[in-house]
C-alpha cells in the first residue's frame, strides 16, 4: 500500500483527499496498488471534516516517516512550499504539486533533485488544471518536436472577455461579476494583469526548450485596459478579444509572449469561452493539437494533481528524465516580433500619415474615433510610428499558426 502526506488543506488540498477517496478503487487499479493518505499537514485543525484524524502541524512528522513515498504540495506561493518540498524530495520522496508559481521560479532545481534521489517531481495542474497538457507533451508527444504553443490559461481572464464580448460590459463590471461568482480573487492583480498566464506559458516554454525559462524576461500585458469599445470593433470584423500566452522555438531561438489579442473565427481557440482553458500546440510530425477543459476549480485541479499520485505510485521505480536543466534561455527581443495591429485613433488623417496603408474598421454606436488595421509590421516599427499618433489603445491581431 502506498502511503501519501497532502501539505495544505485549502481548495485543491482538500479535493485531492476527495478525489482519492471517492476514487479510491480506481486509483488503486491504475497504480498498482492502494493508495492511502496517512497524513494532512495544515495549521488548522478541521474537527468533524473527514480528514480530521490526519491532520498534522509539523512537516517534520512527515519527512521522518519512511512508510510516506508521496508529498502532494498545495499550499501555494514560493515559501514555505519550496522549502518543504525541496526537503521531501532529498528525502526520497517524490512530490506532486499544482504550484505553477514553485514550478517556474524553482523547476530545474527540483527537477534535478528529484532525478539524483531516483524520484519524481510532477506538476501537471501547474497549467491548465485539469487538462493533461504537460503528459501530453512529456509522455505522448516524445517523438515530436514542438515548435510552438499557444493558450488561454487563465480562466478570470477568459470569463471576463466572455462577459464583455457577449453581453457588452466594461471592464469593471465584469470584473465584479467574476469576483461575486468566485472566479476572481478579492486582489485579480496576478490575473488581470497577465502574470498567472504568463508563468504558465513559462512553464511550457521550458517543456519545449528543455531549458529555463524565466517568466520575467517574457513580454506581458494584461486586459484591464480593454473596453467594450474594443470589442464594438472586434464584432464588426468577426473576431473576439482573448489573452493569449504564446511561445514559438525554432532553430534554437525562443519567442514568447503573454497579450490580450483579436482573434478570428477561424482561430482554434476562437470558441474557448468563459472560465474554460484552451492549449493548442503544434508538432512538426503531430500537426495541430487542442486541448480543452476547465483550467481551474477544485475537482478538475485536484483530478490532476491525483493522477500525478497515481502516476507516481505506479512509477516509483522508474527514473523519470530531466524535464529541463538549469542553462537558461531568454525570448528573442519582442521589437522583431511581426503583427498586425488594431487602433483606435482620434485624429483619421494623422494615423494614415504616420502608417501609411490602413484599413478602416467601423463599429456601430462609437464616434469620436476612428478604427483601423494596420499592415504586417514589426512590434518595433510599430512603437517607432505609433509615438507621432494620438492611440486610444492598440490590440495586435494573432498570427495564423505561430509568433512571426
Amino acid at each position: 500500500m502506498a502511503k501519501i502526506a497532502i501539505l495544505g488543506y485549502g481548495t485543491v488540498g482538500s479535493g485531492v483527499f476527495e478525489v482519492l477517496t471517492m476514487n479510491a478503487d480506481s486509483a488503486a487499479v491504475n497504480a498498482g496498488e492502494p493508495v492511502e493518505i496517512k497524513y494532512v499537514l495544515d495549521l488548522r485543525d478541521f474537527p468533524g471534516d473527514p480528514a480530521e484524524d490526519k491532520i498534522v502541524h509539523d512537516i517534520e512528522v512527515i519527512l521522518a516517516d519512511p512508510e510516506v513515498s508521496v508529498v502532494v504540495e498545495t499550499m501555494g506561493g514560493n515559501e514555505p512550499a519550496h522549502t518543504f518540498v525541496k526537503r521531501a524530495l532529498e528525502a526520497g520522496k517524490s512530490v506532486c504539486t499544482s504550484n505553477k508559481n514553485l514550478v517556474e521560479a524553482y523547476g530545474s532545481e527540483l527537477l534535478q533533485i528529484a532525478k539524483e534521489k531516483k524520484v519524481r517531481f510532477l506538476f501537471e495542474a501547474a497549467v491548465g488544471g485539469g487538462i493533461p497538457i504537460i503528459r501530453s507533451i512529456k509522455d505522448a508527444l516524445t517523438a515530436d518536436k514542438i515548435d510552438f504553443i499557444t493558450g488561454i490559461l487563465n480562466g478570470t481572464c477568459n470569463y471576463i472577455l466572455t462577459k464583455m464580448s457577449q453581453e457588452g460590459m466594461e471592464f469593471e463590471d465584469a470584473l465584479k461579476q467574476a469576483q461575486d461568482n468566485g472566479f476572481a480573487e478579492r486582489d485579480p492583480a496576478a490575473d488581470i494583469e497577465g502574470h498567472d498566464s504568463c508563468r504558465k506559458i513559462a512553464i511550457l516554454a521550458s517543456l519545449i526548450t528543455e531549458k529555463n525559462v524565466d517568466f520575467e524576461d517574457i513580454t506581458t500585458i494584461g486586459i484591464s485596459n480593454i473596453s467594450a469599445s474594443d470589442f464594438a470593433y472586434a464584432k464588426e470584423l468577426g473576431m473576439k478579444v482573448k489573452l493569449l500566452s504564446s511561445a514559438s522555438y525554432k532553430d534554437g531561438k525562443l519567442r514568447a509572449i503573454t497579450a490580450p489579442f483579436l482573434v478570428s473565427g477561424d482561430n482554434r481557440l476562437f470558441n474557448v469561452d468563459d472560465v474554460i482553458n484552451g492549449v493548442w500546440i503544434h508538432g512538426n510530425a503531430v500537426g495541430d493539437l487542442v486541448f480543452q477543459g476547465a483550467g481551474a476549480g477544485k475537482l478538475p485541479t485536484a483530478s490532476a494533481v491525483s493522477s500525478d499520485v497515481v502516476d507516481a505510485v505506479k512509477n516509483n521505480d522508474t527514473v523519470y528524465k530531466l524535464l529541463w536543466g538549469d542553462e537558461k534561455i531568454s525570448p528573442e527581443d519582442v521589437g522583431d516580433y511581426i503583427f498586425r495591429y488594431f487602433i483606435r485613433v482620434k485624429d483619421a488623417d494623422k494615423a494614415k500619415e504616420v502608417f501609411g496603408n490602413l484599413t478602416p474598421v467601423e463599429a456601430a454606436g462609437i464616434s469620436g474615433e476612428h478604427g483601423f488595421i494596420t499592415d504586417v509590421m514589426s512590434e518595433r516599427e510599430f512603437n517607432e510610428k505609433s509615438g507621432a499618433v494620438d492611440i486610444i489603445n492598440m490590440i495586435r491581431i494573432t498570427p495564423d499558426t505561430k509568433i512571426n
